[in-house]
């Protein structure tokens, strides 16, 4: 049981974004704010979401894709964060769990998620 200030503050957070709806398996492209001294600029993370947890405003998802030299780079992104501009979900995926921890053993082919292939 919540208490009714918290309830009434995350639903004027979680009300402001536009979030799509995305599971893990889907490919997302999170636009994240990177603030440098005093400049700040947009930069795109792209990768498949291994998780999504949580609930409200603490809710996070884990987005994992493979950097340079076949290294797999993962970050957490907390849904809500002002650091967040923008999802796009880039393609939906075929998969049979809520969480994706098996795909960090998974190299190359491998690790390929089928497709979701709507009617």
């Amino acid at each position: 049981m919540k208490n009714r200030y918290i309830e009434s503050f995350e639903k004027a957070q979680t009300e402001s974004k536009n979030i799509p709806d995305f599971r893990a398996g889907d490919t997302v492209r999170v636009a994240v704010n990177i603030k440098e001294g005093d400049k700040t600029r947009i930069q795109n993370f792209e990768g498949v979401c291994i998780s999504v947890r949580g609930e409200g405003t603490g809710k996070t998802f884990t987005v994992r894709k493979i950097g340079a030299n076949n290294v797999g780079v993962e970050r957490i992104f907390p849904i809500y964060s002002d650091s967040i501009e923008g999802i796009e979900v880039v393609r939906r995926g075929r998969v049979r769990r809520a969480k994706l921890y098996y795909l960090r053993g998974l190299r190359g082919k491998a690790a390929r998620i089928k497709e979701l292939r709507r009617k």
